[in-house]
């Protein structure tokens, strides 16, 4: 699960950063407020923790515009301030828990195992998410870093089956079998073809790429 966390003190954003990488998950750090909202669409984490101050800048105001994103993350507030208005305030406005400082890094843990366990229960299985890129099954819309692609049929689905697949190498046969049905000549250039055209569409994000093994096939790589 990738995580995001964003706070202007880099001794705290390196120790939650580290600490919660031990844990298992995917970190992404972020120390200003005014790259927090494109950071969120270009990552896509599950999880945001948020301090609530950046000097005088307060992160609740972002709020509404992270949670009106598509797929919009859980946000953990951070705060120094133990005031219940405050408290009130960033839940209204979006946040779905706060943690005041000084605190215990047990007590983040078990936060955000809630979170996940809210976050698995409000989720309906009808998306798939690497990276920047997002699809929903369903509906069969593409998007990457919040814009939606302009797919054709063939082009989602061999999409799809590398978002599947992400990180694992693909040959030209299991391409052609999978989204072709069909088992012809495997020196065909036709993958290749389609896989030229996904690149195009890709190409305004540098974070996520289909890379050549020569000899082997291909690979959705997210850097």
């Amino acid at each position: 699960m990738k995580i995001l966390i964003a706070d202007d003190e880099a001794p705290l954003l390196r120790f939650l950063s580290r600490g919660l990488s031990a844990e298992g998950y995917q970190c992404v750090e972020e120390s200003t407020l005014h790259n927090l909202i494109t950071r969120i669409r270009q990552e896509s984490p599950s999880i945001a923790v948020l301090d609530r101050m950046f000097g005088d800048e307060d992160s609740v105001e972002l709020l509404p515009t992270i949670k009106a994103m598509p797929n919009a993350p859980m946000v953990l507030l951070l705060t120094a301030v133990d005031d219940v208005k405050e408290r009130v305030n960033g839940l209204t406005l979006g946040a779905d828990d706060y943690l005041c400082k000084p605190f215990d890094f047990d007590e983040l843990l078990a936060r955000i195992t809630a979170l996940k366990r809210r976050a698995g229960a409000a989720t309906v299985d009808d998306s798939l998410t690497v990276g920047p890129l997002q699809i929903d099954k369903d509906s069969r819309i593409v998007t990457l870093c919040g814009d939606e692609l302009s797919l054709t049929k063939l082009e989602y689905d061999t999409l799809y089956y590398f978002a599947e697949n992400a990180e694992k190498v693909l040959s030209r046969e299991r391409i052609l079998s999978r989204v072709w049905k069909s088992h012809s000549d495997p020196l065909t250039n036709v993958v290749d073809v389609y896989i030229s055209r996904l690149r195009q569409k890709l190409n305004a994000n540098d974070s996520i790429s289909i890379e050549t093994l020569r000899g082997n096939g291909y690979r959705l790589t997210v850097k």
